[in-house]
């Protein structure tokens, strides 16, 4: 049961993360993605303490896209 907490948890983290990735999709709000990374890595590492995959590999999904989109506007726009 704790695991499946963790879980949630874990995807709670991801929406809150995602929701800062979006918006730095667009030009010029590419610092919002500073502040998913952190987010997303505290997502994922409380994904990997659940018995469940969903919630890391969720977070690790916006890892990706938020360094791809830093490292596109090299790391501020």
């Amino acid at each position: 049961m704790f695991a499946a907490m963790l879980n949630i948890v874990s995807v709670l983290t991801g929406l809150l993360a995602l929701v800062l990735v979006v918006p730095g999709l667009v030009p010029l709000f590419g610092w919002l993605n500073w502040l998913a990374l952190p987010v997303a890595v505290v997502g994922a590492v409380i994904g990997m303490l659940s018995s469940h995959n969903s919630g890391r590999n969720f977070n690790l999904v916006i890892l990706v896209v938020a360094i791809i989109r830093l490292s596109m506007g090299g790391g501020i726009f």
